[in-house]
């Protein structure tokens, strides 16, 4: 490589490292969200159905989701969390039009709190197999 070359790699790795990734490049990355919602007590145990079976739906038929993880804090079990990992922003944009989601997000409407999104970058992803 020529000396010519390295300023301008260099201003590529100081653009990428403070500016994040471009769209193109954010379409080729995975698509990581956290959702923290406050269920109502009431409907807790409803709640929790419904999310399995919605889960269960997008892992099954949706190759562009890649883990979809829900949990609730042990100690106050309305608060659910739930990590969301898609294969790009065009799997998660495929999986909130999906039928499942609508009527899960629909049928659930009543019972959640609140909401709140967090959209992340990821900066390592790993999991053993099973």
């Amino acid at each position: 490589m020529t000396r010519k070359g390295v300023p301008a790699i260099a201003a590529l790795i100081v653009a990428l490292v403070f500016n994040g990734p471009t769209h193109a490049q954010e379409k080729s990355v995975p698509h990581v969200r956290i959702a923290e919602l406050d269920i109502d007590p009431a409907q807790i145990e409803a709640y929790k159905t419904a999310l399995t079976e919605e889960v269960e739906t997008s892992i099954r038929v949706e190759p562009g989701v890649l883990a979809l993880y829900s949990v609730y804090e042990k100690d106050n079990p309305t608060h659910v969390r739930l990590l969301e990992i898609y294969a790009d922003v065009d799997a998660y944009n495929t999986h909130i039009a999906s039928s499942h989601f609508q009527k899960n997000k629909t049928g659930t409407l009543s019972m959640v709190r609140s909401l709140r999104l967090i959209e992340t970058v990821p900066i390592l992803l790993g999991a053993k197999p099973r």
